[in-house]
């Protein structure tokens, strides 16, 4: 019997590619850091943060408008009050959507009064800026049936601000706030501060309120002027002092040095608040 020798079969070779060089590889671009952090960022604060962005080009918007048309900047007929108004509402909607992200406080609660304030913040800037166009005053204005209407919804809408920054500002206090070393103080007494706008708010609102009643229409505009340094300075409180916390955990220093700082810049605001109050009792 013939033994037959099987000769075994070629290997197979698979022909691998060599890798590309590093010079030719082509990585995925990076994504901006921007991006990912607004896909975060929940419809409702959104929606806050491009009505904000509404209202300040809004505001400077009337700037140029006032530049180009002239008139007086002081006085209830101006093109200053859909400028300060328009800036104010649109700078405080904005911080006031980033720093109640710190707040302790229910989501859908959060988002409902945010959506709340953002369409206030549209009908206060909206009011003002239609009398302006007008060239009629637009707060105390009891002339004609359509005035005071225009009167009446900015004063309503000046008390649901009320309500709903006093409910923001119980939340900071009931509950510590989150956020880096400093930011509860910030938020505290940057809410804590703002109580005092509204009070001031409200105090010339019922002053205007009563002289109009009383049939002294001039002096209702005028009443305004003593608290309107007092109502400006703490209103942007919660703007301020939450931010210089978030830049100082950016810094290299010790968690001493920022206390310390935190602190003073507390007391500096907090004086500079005492002072126009001071100056608001002496010529009102």
């Amino acid at each position: 019997m013939e033994s037959r020798s099987e000769t075994p079969a070629p290997a197979v070779t698979t022909a691998v590619a060599p890798p590309a060089p590093p010079s030719l590889a082509r990585p995925s671009p990076p994504r901006p850091v921007w991006r990912g952090a607004w896909r975060g960022v929940r419809p409702a604060e959104r929606l806050c943060h491009a009505t904000g962005a509404v209202l300040v080009l809004s505001g400077l918007a009337h700037l140029v408008v006032f530049a180009v048309d002239g008139g007086p900047w002081d006085g209830p007929v101006s093109w200053r009050k859909p400028v300060t108004f328009g800036l104010s509402f649109g700078l405080t909607l904005i911080a006031l959507t980033w720093v109640t992200s710190y707040l302790r406080i229910a989501t859908r609660r959060r988002s409902a009064l945010l959506v709340v304030f953002a369409a206030d913040c549209v009908v206060e800037v909206g009011g003002i800026t239609l009398q302006a166009w007008r060239r009629v005053p637009s707060h105390l204005n009891m002339e004609t049936g359509f005035d005071t209407a225009v009167s009446m919804t900015l004063a309503a809408g000046g008390g649901v601000l009320v309500v709903l920054l006093t409910v923001f500002s119980v939340a900071s206090f009931r509950n510590r706030p989150a956020g880096p070393l400093g930011m509860p103080l910030a938020l505290r007494s940057g809410f804590a501060i703002l109580l005092v706008a509204l009070a001031s708010g409200a105090a010339m609102i019922a002053r205007g309120v009563v002289l109009t009643r009383t049939g002294h229409q001039e002096a209702a505009y005028h009443s305004t002027a003593p608290l309107k340094p007092l109502h400006g300075v703490s209103l942007h409180a919660v703007l301020v002092l939450p931010a210089l916390a978030w830049l100082l955990s950016r810094t290299p220093w010790s968690d001493r040095t920022r206390h310390r700082v935190m602190y003073a810049a507390v007391g500096c605001y907090a004086a500079a608040v005492l002072g126009a109050g001071v100056w608001a009792t002496l010529t009102w």
